[in-house]
C-alpha cells in the first residue's frame, strides 16, 4: 500500500468512527492539492493547498525558504521536511514567511534549521493557522505569528537557539502577536547561545487582549549567564486566559513560570514546577499547582 493511500484510508477510518463525512478530512490529502512545492527557495502567488510530497532543502542563509504572497493559502507538507541546517548557525533564513497577509495555514510540517522556522508577520493581516506541526533546531524562533484570530495549534517545538546573528541574543519557542490562541503544544529545549546572556522563553505573546492559552506544555529551558527562564511571558496582555498549561523551570532565582503585564489575565489549574516565581502579576484564579 503506498504511502498516500493509508493515510486516505487512515483519515476516512476516523471520519467513519466519528460519523464525520470523508469529505471534511479531504483538504488534508493529495487530492486537494493546487499544486507542489518541489524545490527551494518557493514562492506561493495562487490561493488554495500547495502540497509537499517529498522532503526539500536548501543551504541558502537569507531570505525565505517558502513566501506566501497572497491570502488564503494552506501550505500542507503531509510530514515531510522543509530543511535548511545546512546554512549554520548564522542564517537569517526563514522557513515560511508572510507579510500582512490573511488566513495562511501552515500544517503537517516539520521544519528545522531557520532562524525562524514559520514567520507570519504584520498587523495587516490574521486569521492564520499553525497546526500539527514539528519544529526543531531553529536558532532563533520556533514559530512565530502576528494577526487577530489566529490559532497557534498541536504543534511540537523542540531544540530552539543557538543563534550567532547579531541582536538574536534570546532563544523563543513560540512567539505570538495580537489576539492569538495558543493550545495544545509542547515546548521542549529552548537555549540562547552562549556568552550572550539571554533569556530561554518557552512562549511569549504581546498586544494580546483576550487570547487563550490552553493546555501547553513547556520544559527544557536553559538561560545563559545573566539572563533568566520564563515558561510563559505576556506583555501587553490583557483578558487572556492562561488554563491546564505544565511548565518546568530551571530552578533558578529570577525564573518565572506564567508573567502578565496585567492582573485582568486570569492563571486557573496551570501546573508550575521549579521557577524562582511561579505566577507573577497574572490573576491566581485557583487551582494552581506550584512544586518548588
Amino acid at each position: 500500500m503506498t504511502r498516500f493511500n493509508l493515510r486516505a484510508l487512515l483519515r476516512l477510518s476516523g471520519a467513519l468512527l466519528l460519523g464525520v463525512p470523508g469529505a471534511v478530512l479531504a483538504a488534508e490529502s493529495y487530492d486537494n492539492c493546487t499544486g507542489y512545492i518541489t524545490s527551494l527557495p518557493a514562492v506561493i502567488a495562487t490561493q488554495g493547498t500547495w502540497c509537499l510530497n517529498k522532503d526539500v532543502a536548501t543551504a541558502l542563509t537569507s531570505g525565505n525558504a517558502i513566501t506566501i504572497s497572497t491570502n488564503n493559502v494552506t501550505a500542507d507538507c503531509n510530514d515531510c521536511k522543509v530543511g535548511g541546517l545546512a546554512a549554520g548557525v548564522g542564517t537569517t533564513m526563514v522557513g515560511i514567511f508572510a507579510q500582512d497577509r490573511f488566513n495562511a495555514t501552515i500544517r503537517h510540517c516539520n521544519i528545522r534549521g531557520f532562524v525562524r522556522g514559520v514567520y507570519l508577520a504584520g498587523s495587516g493581516g490574521g486569521g492564520h493557522a499553525v497546526e500539527d506541526n514539528r519544529f526543531d533546531n531553529n536558532t532563533y524562533v520556533g514559530l512565530q505569528v502576528q494577526g487577530d484570530g489566529s490559532q497557534v495549534r498541536r504543534n511540537r517545538v523542540f531544540d530552539t537557539g543557538g543563534s550567532t546573528v547579531s541582536g538574536n541574543t534570546d532563544a523563543n519557542g513560540i512567539v505570538t502577536a495580537y489576539s492569538v490562541d495558543i493550545i495544545d503544544n509542547t515546548v521542549s529545549g529552548v537555549t540562547p547561545k552562549t556568552g550572550g546572556g539571554g533569556n530561554a522563553f518557552g512562549i511569549i505573546m504581546s498586544s494580546n487582549p483576550d487570547g487563550r492559552i490552553i493546555g501547553n506544555g513547556v520544559h527544557g529551558l536553559l538561560k545563559d549567564g545573566a539572563g533568566s527562564a520564563y515558561g510563559i511571558y505576556g506583555a501587553g496582555t490583557d483578558h487572556i486566559a492562561l488554563r491546564d498549561n505544565d511548565l518546568v523551570g530551571d530552578g533558578l532565582a529570577g525564573s518565572i513560570g506564567l508573567a502578565c503585564t496585567t492582573n485582568k489575565a486570569s492563571a486557573r489549574y496551570n501546573v508550575i514546577t521549579i521557577f524562582g516565581t511561579a505566577i507573577f502579576t497574572c490573576a491566581d484564579s485557583g487551582g494552581n499547582t506550584v512544586i518548588p
